[in-house]
């Protein structure tokens, strides 16, 4: 089963300052469009490795950028994914 995990901004605004924060980083992510499995809403969201995604919310938290939500998104082959909304409390450093 593979597992990406998500994090949505409450505008497009926050993706694109989020993307640009993290540009320089050596961290794996892609900006893309929010799964409807996680919200029917249009918008962009930052896809990440799950054992990052930790870092780089404190990373864009030191920037002052408004987050929205924190998930995990387990594909099933051809099932429904299934969503799990991540409460991340930890704080790292950049």
């Amino acid at each position: 089963m593979a597992s990406s995990c998500y994090i949505t901004f409450p505008s497009t605004y926050f993706a694109i300052r989020a993307e640009s924060v993290l540009k320089g980083q050596s961290y794996s992510f892609k900006m893309v469009p929010v799964p409807r499995s996680i919200s029917s809403s249009c918008g962009t969201a930052l896809r990440c490795k799950c054992e990052d995604i930790t870092t780089l919310k404190d990373c864009l938290l030191q920037s002052d950028l408004e987050l929205e939500g924190f998930y995990r998104l387990e594909e099933k082959g051809l099932k429904k994914p299934v969503v799990i909304e991540l409460y991340l409390d930890d704080q790292e450093t950049c």
